[in-house]
């Protein structure tokens, strides 16, 4: 017997027959005698919908009565998950954020998990066989005991961070894939899925690009060592063996348990970039500072810096990237600091794209990425600019060659070839 927290988003409630599909997969854990909690996601779009009343309502609203009306989504999914599981037979119960309770950051529309209390869920186990039914994506504000909700995709933190909790031997993220693939199958049809993926690697897949789990899960499962499994929650429920040590689907778990380590594990990609350039600034001491200190008063990420050698030693040129949704803030940010910088012109673009190739395994081997750039050179694709980890490296190349760059990418490391475990 295992104690497992299942968690299903969006696509897999959209509605009372995807409810029911859902159902029928807790009951199968049930029935094998499993422990079980389940956190759910609103229905499908639902969410926007919400969001959207909000902005209805009034173009600046209060970001804690925000929470209030997008957290609700989330309440009825699991009242109506709860409602369909007792008419099975099955003891079930639903929960909300603040009930059990999820302690969270204040900060409303985007709060971080503090702590989760998982005692009672933990003796209904024990005392009733009772599933605990849980609507993801929310918490509360201990001081002020006001809902708080988590940013998007924040279920999947809800699910990681209980998991943790009441200290389950795996969290199960249910979705409408049936695991993390080594690219997008949309761009690469010969993507494979990928048995087994480091804590490490999925943190810079998802941060990446890879849309399957949220970063902050991932974040928290590391920490915690949680086993996240991602599979589909459209595999028809009775065809899948419960006590089966390898049902469909991708694990991510700790390095140790990864027997055979490949170079690179996969290719992730964003088109949600904007590159700024910052021309003919004063190549002096404190430069950057003025530069990049502004930003990040405003809360803007930055990810690619790459700044020109001075051939007179007099001014230089920084290049960095943001993200696309931030462009003209970061713009109109520069620009107000002007004098601080004394640049004397400043350039960006829109039509740039980040590709990444991720892997443990480039630790201990040399010359992978520098493959990488003459397989693109090949294709007369133009590199702008270069980042680099110990596990992965990024380069940023115009948004039209995308596709093409991660198709040439994915052929070069061999990924299109089945590797095994």
């Amino acid at each position: 017997m295992a104690r497992l927290v299942m968690k299903f988003g969006g696509t897999s409630v959209a509605d009372i027959a995807c409810i029911r599909n859902v159902a029928r997969h807790v009951k199968r854990e049930v029935d094998a005698g499993h422990e079980v909690a389940v956190v759910v996601s609103a229905m499908a779009g639902k969410t926007n919908e919400l969001v959207g009343w909000c902005r209805e309502a009034a173009a600046l609203h209060d970001a804690r009565e925000y929470d209030v009306v997008v957290a609700s989504g989330e309440q009825v999914t699991s009242g109506l998950l709860a409602i369909v599981l007792e008419g099975m037979g099955i003891n079930a119960r639903s929960w909300q954020g603040w009930q059990l309770p999820i302690l969270t950051s204040n900060a409303h529309g985007s709060a971080r998990i503090l702590e989760v209390n998982g005692a009672e869920l933990v003796r209904r186990f024990k005392a009733r066989g009772e599933v605990a039914v849980i609507s993801g994506f929310q918490g509360t504000y201990k001081d002020s005991g006001r809902i708080t909700t988590l940013g998007r995709g924040g279920s999947d933190t809800s699910a990681v961070a209980i998991a943790a909790a009441i200290q389950a031997d795996r969290c199960d993220i249910y979705t409408d894939v049936d695991g993390v693939y080594t690219t997008d199958p949309r761009v690469v049809a010969k993507a494979r899925r990928l048995v087994k993926v480091a804590f490490e690697e999925m943190l810079e897949l998802a941060s990446l690009g890879a849309k399957v789990l949220q970063v902050r899960s991932v974040e928290l499962g590391m920490v915690h060592n949680v086993r996240v499994f991602v599979r589909s929650s459209f595999e028809p429920p009775q065809d899948i063996d419960p006590l089966s040590n390898h049902p469909p689907g991708t694990l991510i778990c700790d390095e140790e348990e990864i027997v055979e380590q490949h170079v690179v594990t996969g290719i992730a990609f964003s088109k949600d970039e904007a590159q700024i350039s910052v021309r003919h600034v004063p190549d002096k001491p404190g430069v950057a500072a003025a530069i990049f200190g502004p930003l990040a008063d405003s809360n803007i990420n930055v990810d690619m810096i790459v700044q020109n050698v001075s051939a007179d030693g007099a001014t230089t040129d920084l290049t960095f990237t943001v993200p696309a949704a931030d462009y003209a803030r970061a713009r109109d940010t520069i620009a107000s600091a002007r004098s601080a910088i004394g640049y004397e012109r400043l350039d960006g673009a829109t039509d740039v794209a980040k590709v990444s190739v991720i892997g443990i395994g480039m630790r201990s081997h040399a010359g992978v990425a520098a493959s990488a750039f003459k397989a693109l050179a090949e294709r007369n694709i133009n590199i702008r600019a270069i980042t680099t980890s110990e596990i992965k490296f990024s380069v940023l190349i115009d948004a039209a060659y995308t596709e093409l760059a991660v198709r040439t990418l994915h052929s070069l490391y061999g990924l299109d070839k089945d590797q095994g475990a």
